[in-house]
């Protein structure tokens, strides 16, 4: 199974609608909750991604996006082969 990490905040609904998309597909992954973490974790993503918003969603190491990224490749059928 794919190693799947989401960067979420603790208020963010786009973020809880990502774990429940991955929940309800039996993915399990890790959170990394940027509102508990060091502001430079915060930098270092942003840094990475060149994204500023929260979800920011890995699998197997890529980026892969936000919500509206993850669930276009649900409806695409494209999810499914990345998370084998």
């Amino acid at each position: 199974m794919a190693e799947v990490v989401i960067y979420s905040t603790t208020v963010c609904p786009y973020c809880v609608r990502a774990k429940q998309l991955l929940t309800r597909k039996g993915v399990a992954f890790k959170e990394i909750n940027l509102s508990n973490e060091a502001p430079e974790v915060r930098i270092e993503l942003m840094q990475r991604t060149n994204h500023r918003t929260v979800p920011q969603i890995f699998i197997n190491d890529q980026f892969i996006g936000g919500f509206d990224q993850l669930y276009a490749l649900e409806r695409e059928g494209k999810l499914d082969p990345l998370l084998a």
